[in-house]
């Protein structure tokens, strides 16, 4: 499996702290380096598993936009995929 650099939102480590702290029976796991344009974080919670890809909402709109590759990966994943 190839590895790729960490390329992560400012806010990204506040954002996995927070959940952490409020979601304490929650299992987060950062997936940030995975690439691909597999979502930045996996949590399991009461049973069900949510992917979420975090932006950070202080950088302009155009910033904030998904890549090709995370198009791709949210176009063609058949679960459920947010962007936070």
């Amino acid at each position: 499996m190839p590895q790729y650099a960490k390329r992560v939102d400012a806010n990204h480590k506040e954002v996995v702290t927070e959940l952490r702290r409020y979601l304490k029976e929650a299992t987060i796991r950062d997936l940030s380096g995975a690439g691909d344009g597999i979502p930045d974080i996996l949590i399991g919670w009461e049973g069900m598993n949510f992917l979420f890809e975090i932006k950070d909402p202080a950088k302009p709109t155009s910033a904030r936009s998904l890549t090709g590759a995370q198009v791709k990966f949210h176009t063609s994943w058949q679960g459920q995929v947010h962007i936070a």
